[in-house]
């Protein structure tokens, strides 16, 4: 190993040993801009160090599971255009349900709180600004899965991965189109700019130039949060529009995420335990930041909130009212398990799981034994 090597891998260890010791402190969050300042940006440049990978084997099958996958994927396809009804009036007041008790409780209690003088008016405005900040993540975190799965059309070996990833290319740029449009037309265009944590993995991601950590971070992470994202408001809301869009995001994210899965599980069989335990540590890192980024630093700064302050009191509430934040790791949990990430090692990434509290849904069902019960396309074409 040269000394430059040598170096950076120091360098390494001891930004994972940082995140290990400061994962639920404030200072190391609030070290990261709070909020994106970028709000004129357009064009947002990564370098992308990967290799293009040609495959002259074009055994259409070797890899049948993932050989099923696409052939779902071609039957499953989607018009955002029409099968969703864009005539339906959004009422956004009466799109998400009444602010907790218990968490504006806890806000009131404290004079010291920057929520504290918060009324109905206020908890309205945050559930509206809520929604739309999620939307507008989502939307974001889109265009990132679209870009990360045309980079995987490029860099996976496998020709039935190729396959099926053209397909969720396809799948990544409806997505964009429809929540793009659902903001600008039902939300009054009122979109927040990418979150900095979430801008920080997607620039990660592409950067990296391992295909399979193009895999882990968007198939795993990413898109594993977004499903448990997507399913938790389409459960709360009423509002008939949004809840069929997201019901039929979750139908292709379903299998995106198991595509990864089934990907992955070949690929680790081979990997040394040092290989093993960078995309541990890959993973962990992601982990972190999108539970960062659900502290919505850009919408309290829009409501003239103090940031730094409501990062402090959100990492400080008590268990019950984290409940969904956890949640949102339904779904990357049991697919690390799957991927026997999770206790390899001597256990290394249980461990920083059950440190940041969400090890508990290690064993909910994996994405890649559920993506065909998620298939709300399939139901509605049978009904």
């Amino acid at each position: 190993m040269s000394l430059t090597e040598n170096s950076a891998t120091e360098e390494s260890k001891s930004r994972i040993d940082s995140l290990v010791d400061d994962a639920n402190t404030p200072e190391r969050i609030i070290e990261i801009s709070a909020t994106n300042r970028e709000v004129t940006e357009t064009i947002h440049a990564v370098e992308d160090n990967a290799d293009a990978i040609f495959t002259w084997d074009y055994n259409k099958g070797a890899r049948p599971r993932l050989d099923r996958l696409y052939e779902k994927a071609k039957t499953s396809q989607w018009n955002g255009q029409t099968d969703l009804d864009w005539s339906i009036s959004v009422d956004q007041d009466n799109m998400v349900t009444d602010p907790d008790p218990i968490e504006v409780q806890y806000y009131a209690e404290s004079p010291e709180s920057p929520l504290h003088s918060f009324g109905e008016e206020e908890w309205a405005e945050v559930n509206r600004e809520s929604l739309k900040w999620a939307l507008s993540q989502f939307l974001h975190g889109e265009q990132g899965a679209l870009v990360c799965t045309a980079k995987i059309v490029e860099t996976v070996p496998w020709i039935d991965a190729k396959y099926y990833a053209a397909t969720q290319v396809m799948d990544e740029a409806r997505h964009v189109e429809v929540f793009a449009k659902y903001l600008d037309e039902k939300l009054d265009g009122d979109m927040y700019p990418c979150n900095t944590h979430l801008g920080l993995l997607l620039d990660d991601i592409v950067a990296d130039s391992r295909w399979d950590m193009t895999y882990l971070g968007m198939q795993i992470m990413v898109e594993g949060l977004a499903l448990a994202s997507f399913g938790f408001i389409h459960q709360t809301t009423t509002e008939p529009l949004l809840k069929k869009l997201l019901r039929y995001v979750m139908s292709d994210e379903a299998r995106h995420v198991a595509f990864g899965v089934l990907s992955l599980q070949e690929v680790y069989q081979s990997l040394s335990s040092a290989e093993i335990r960078e995309r541990q540590e890959f993973a962990f890192e992601a982990a972190l930041r999108m539970r960062d980024r659900f502290m919505r630093q850009e919408m309290w700064d829009r409501m003239g909130v103090d940031v730094e302050k409501m990062v402090r009191y959100q990492l400080n509430e008590p268990a019950e009212l984290k409940a969904f934040q956890a949640l949102l790791f339904s779904k990357i949990v049991p697919n690390c398990k799957k991927l026997g990430i999770l206790d390899a090692g001597d256990g290394w990434l249980r461990d920083r799981f059950t440190d940041i509290g969400v090890i508990e849904f290690e064993n909910w069902v994996d994405t890649a034994s559920e993506y065909e019960d998620l298939d709300a396309v399939a139901a509605d074409r049978a009904a």
